[in-house]
């Protein structure tokens, strides 16, 4: 998947005490909207004669400030509050209590050389000034290391970017839609939910039949263009040679009803019931396909297991990459911080090494050769990557979020679907923390440490419970 062509932007919010030099708003104005405009997002930001300096000082300049992104409402994705100086929160409470997105707060380091009264700027004190207040108001906000960054760092471009994830995860799941297609697999009650807790959260949970899947497969041409077009893409995505054709036929009529479904009911994502009525009536898993939409950007879960669903969401939104549901399936010789994570392949092919294989899925041909022909195998590259997975239970939904590495390191020829040898710090413990407060056998992964921006997006501004591991 290529990363979102969307630039986005921010509010520029400049605070301030007014003995503190007038050129210290002035720079920073010109050094904060450089900084973010070098990192590729967008801006906006009051004029500079809307308040005096430009920047806001009481509560009356925060008035206008507020009124000002009333104006502009849409058209931005988080505040940057930039704290040249000491600045004032009554000021900054009037500004942004009611913006809506996430506030990143950022002050400016003082100079040795430069501590004077003409050049002091305290804003290390002000930034808990301004903290404090908004924590009496329940306003919602977002700091990082380090406790003051100039706006020219490399340390505040990393801030810049970790925070666009933020927002990216807050204004992403604050209302979306996943669509269950299929019942939840009876065998697998690890994978239950409640969706009125979940709308409660803004997460809606739309169901539909899988009769109306194979309705729709049933229905469609397999000369028509949608069909051929699909067809094109399949076999160019992964390796389809060894597959009859008119199973690959089937693959692609499933595949063409699963986006016309997405279309029509305008769903984010979905949730796949794939066995074992797929290869009963149809012939064929789908494990390919939601390895393609997965590679495509939307975010597909095998076995109705929606809650991995919403953590695959929450990282493609942060990472902007593709992420996959996956089983913690074997240990990895005697190594107690390695696992095999696994799933028969509905991962991405930008997450594996190469290219997969489409096969006869292995468990399915036990009992009824061919009916199978769907299982993507291949193996996972190696990169490090964010394991994670919720919980609905007594009303809230739980969430855990860590860190590890896929190691890139071999498994056996013979060993079924798609798996990589995952390494995690300290795994044997977390196993238990896992199990003991009934997370399911699966778990979300994605490409890179999105650990701080998950317990950020999730704890402090979707009001979701996070277990520390």
């Amino acid at each position: 998947m290529m990363k979102s062509n969307n630039k986005q932007t921010f509010a520029l919010y400049f605070g301030n005490r007014g003995f503190f030099p007038a050129t210290l708003i002035a720079s920073a104005r010109s050094e904060v909207s450089d900084a973010v405009t070098k990192v590729g997002f967008g801006f906006i930001m009051p004029p500079k004669d809307m308040t005096r300096y430009g920047a806001v000082e009481t509560k009356d300049e925060g008035m206008i400030y507020a009124n000002w992104l009333e104006k502009h409402r849409g058209e931005f994705d988080g505040v940057i509050m930039s704290l040249p100086n000491f600045s004032d929160e009554n000021g900054a409470v009037a500004a942004v209590r009611d913006c809506g997105v996430p506030i990143f707060i950022q002050a400016y380091p003082d100079e040795i050389g430069k501590m004077d009264f003409e050049h002091r700027r305290d804003s290390y004190c002000g930034k808990f000034s301004i903290c404090d207040v908004f924590h009496q108001y329940n306003i919602p906000f977002t700091i990082m290391q380090p406790h003051v960054v100039h706006p020219s760092s490399s340390a505040f471009e990393k801030n810049l970017k970790d925070f666009a994830a933020v927002c990216r995860v807050v204004n992403g799941m604050k209302r979306f839609t996943i669509g269950i297609i299929g019942a939840r697999t009876t065998k697998f009650k690890t994978v239950r939910y409640d969706e009125i807790t979940l709308q409660k959260y803004g997460i809606t949970c739309d169901t539909y039949d899988l009769s109306e899947l194979f309705y729709r497969v049933e229905k469609l041409d397999a000369h028509s263009d949608s069909v051929k077009k699909k067809l094109e893409r399949l076999v160019e995505y992964t390796d389809f040679s060894a597959v009859p054709p008119e199973k690959t036929e089937t693959l692609a009529k499933v595949s063409v009803a699963i986006d016309d479904m997405m279309r029509k009911y305008h769903l984010d994502c979905i949730t796949l019931r794939c066995w074992n009525e797929m290869q009963s009536v149809l012939g064929v898993a789908p494990c390919v396909l939601l390895s393609e939409l997965n590679d495509r950007g939307i975010v597909a879960s095998c076995e109705i297991d929606l809650c991995s669903a919403i953590n695959m969401y929450s990282m493609l939104l942060a990472s902007e990459e593709p992420t996959a549901c996956l089983d913690w399936n074997n240990n990895y010789g005697d190594d107690p911080n390695k696992v095999i994570l696994f799933h028969c392949g509905p991962v991405a092919q930008s997450l594996m090494e190469g290219k997969g294989h489409v096969t006869d899925h292995k468990m399915f041909a036990k009992e009824c050769p061919g009916c199978g022909w769907g299982s993507n195998e291949g193996r996972i590259a190696a990169f490090p990557m964010t394991y994670s997975n919720c919980k609905t239970e007594n009303g809230k939904l739980t969430f855990y979020a860590d860190k590890g590495e896929f190691t890139g390191e071999p498994i056996e020829k013979e060993y079924f679907g798609c798996g990589g040898v995952a390494r995690i710090d300290d795994l044997q413990r977390k196993l238990i923390v896992l199990a003991r407060n009934g997370f399911r056998h699966h778990t979300a992964i994605g490409k890179g440490d999105m650990t701080d921006i998950l317990r950020e997006a999730f704890t402090t501004y979707l009001g979701y419970d996070m277990i520390e591991l």
